[in-house]
């Protein structure tokens, strides 16, 4: 009895091949991504609350403090207005750096992590997913914003190109700020401590700059801080191209060269802080 041979015009079958690791590493940060956008519509509180404080600036800066700023020579309230609201919108986006801190730390402490970390999924994905739906959540808060500016009389006057710029250096500066929030998230123990964290630090760096009162006006000693902080950096670019009154000008080279100066300083956070974040997370869940 002969042995049977396999037809030679069989089909061969090969195991799939392997995904690459940056492949790999964007399409897991997305499925996080999508899994974190899902359980903020299921908690629309979340979203609500978020949208609730910028309005709030926007309505105490405008029409309690509004008729006693001077911008320049004028005192007109529609000028401090136009002057104002590149820095709240730097502010809001700035202030989502709590929130991404806390909903890591959440899931720490829930045992979410080491769920993911069980799965075939590469390391940074976790925290890249979160980053980027608070970015969608931040985009969503921004044009809400805008609709609130414009009704208290804020308009943009260099055009729908470079005011979508603008507004493009504000995401990407909250997306910046949100990698740090990543890594209080992991270096605290309670949600509660990550928004705590993630706050007393932003308010010396919001209000120490160029975001609500002219920079020229501060001490001296105080002005070069407020001009090379990252933050007043972007409300100058933003200032320039939405076409709304600026502060006095200014040597010093990030007020000079606003808009590069913005872009340097959201990619240097982003890489730094990102760089950390990681590292942090791969030996808190080691």
């Amino acid at each position: 009895m002969s042995a049977t041979t396999a037809p030679t015009d069989a089909v061969q079958v090969t195991a799939p091949r392997p995904r690459g690791g940056i492949v790999q590493s964007v399409n897991d940060s997305l499925v996080v991504a999508k899994r974190n956008l899902i359980r903020m519509t299921r908690i629309p509180e979340m979203i609500i609350f978020g949208m609730i404080q910028p309005v709030m600036f926007v309505v105490l800066f405008s029409y309690v403090f509004g008729g006693s700023m001077q911008i320049g020579s004028s005192t007109d309230p529609i000028v401090y207005r136009e002057f104002l609201m590149a820095g709240i919108f730097a502010q809001t986006v700035t202030f989502a750096t709590a929130g991404a801190g806390a909903g890591i730390a959440d899931d720490m402490h829930k045992g979410l992590i080491d769920r993911f970390r069980s799965l075939p999924m590469a390391r940074g994905a976790v925290l890249t997913g979160r980053t980027l739906a608070d970015l969608v959540q931040t985009a969503l808060t921004v044009v809400v914003l805008t609709i609130v500016a414009l009704l208290v009389g804020w308009r943009i006057h260099e055009g729908l190109p470079k005011a979508l710029a603008g507004f493009a250096l504000l995401l990407l500066l909250g997306y910046a700020f949100s990698w740090i929030g990543a890594l209080i998230g992991l270096s605290v123990r309670t949600p509660e401590a990550a928004t705590s964290g993630g706050l007393i630090w932003l308010f010396p760096v919001t209000f120490i700059s160029n975001a609500f009162v002219d920079s020229s006006n501060m001490p001296g000693w105080l002005q070069p801080i407020a001009e090379w902080n990252p933050f007043s950096a972007t409300v100058q670019a933003c200032r320039e191209l939405f076409g709304n009154p600026g502060v006095s000008p200014s040597d010093a080279w990030p007020m000079e060269h606003s808009v590069l100066a913005s872009i340097l300083w959201s990619v240097l956070i982003i890489v730094v802080f990102r760089t950390l974040a990681v590292r942090k997370y791969r030996s808190a869940t080691a």
